[in-house]
């Protein structure tokens, strides 16, 4: 069925960064596709839960993402039509820690911490697709023994993550005592954007030189409980 080709389509661009079935991806050079994330962080008793996102893919990826999932026909997407591509695609989201990362002072978190994504799906607003999702911890994290790290990003930079302008992070729970920090990347300088463009589609990974580049790209969140 086509709607099935379409969300494999779109699984193997978002996760695994290859197009199949002869459809390239609307990108031709890193980043091949933008994400407006906002996320929430929830806390209870000074201890992190869980990690609350919300991802708005760029109009030129949504549209393609969207192609036969009309399944009425009424030129509308609704949840349920979506929420086969919105399984599909949090699961496929796993092989990279959802590009979400904890660290804690110097030592970086197992990211196997997570346990599987709740209370997931997609929204369509008739230009953009945004994916909702809940990362729960398997086990609390306490953010009182110096702020605690959340990073979204992409590391090959295959995917660009910008956090929202309005509301990047919130707090969200009980979130006495706690504060939120947010520490956005700098931009990258043209010579480095250049050789990002000559990097072919089907290319996921970086070579090292501009891994190095982009490796400072996350966009950091800093949670602190007293």
């Amino acid at each position: 069925m086509r709607w099935r080709d379409n969300i494999r389509r779109f699984a193997a661009v978002l996760a695994a960064g290859l197009a199949v079935a002869g459809f390239a991806a609307p990108a031709s050079a890193h980043p091949h596709i933008l994400i407006t994330s906002r996320s929430q962080i929830i806390v209870d008793g000074g201890q992190i839960r869980a990690v609350r996102h919300s991802w708005t893919f760029d109009e030129a990826f949504s549209a393609f993402a969207i192609q036969g999932l009309d399944d009425n026909g009424d030129g509308k997407l609704s949840t349920e039509e979506l929420k086969p591509l919105a399984q599909i695609n949090v699961e496929s989201l796993e092989e990279y820690d959802f590009f979400t990362f904890l660290t804690v002072g110097a030592a970086a978190q197992d990211t196997r911490q997570f346990g599987d994504p709740v209370d997931y799906w997609l929204d369509w607003d008739g230009r953009q697709l945004t994916l909702n999702f809940t990362l729960p911890l398997t086990s609390p994290l306490k953010a009182g023994q110096g702020p605690v790290r959340l990073d979204v990003y992409d590391p090959e930079y295959f995917i660009a993550f910008t956090l929202d302008s309005a509301r990047p992070a919130e707090l969200a729970g009980n979130a006495v005592g706690c504060t939120l920090r947010v520490e956005r990347p700098k931009e990258l300088d043209d010579a480095t954007r250049a050789k990002l463009a000559e990097i072919p589609a089907e290319m996921r990974e970086l070579p090292e030189a501009l891994y190095s580049a982009t490796s400072d790209l996350a966009n950091a969140i800093f949670i602190d409980c007293k």
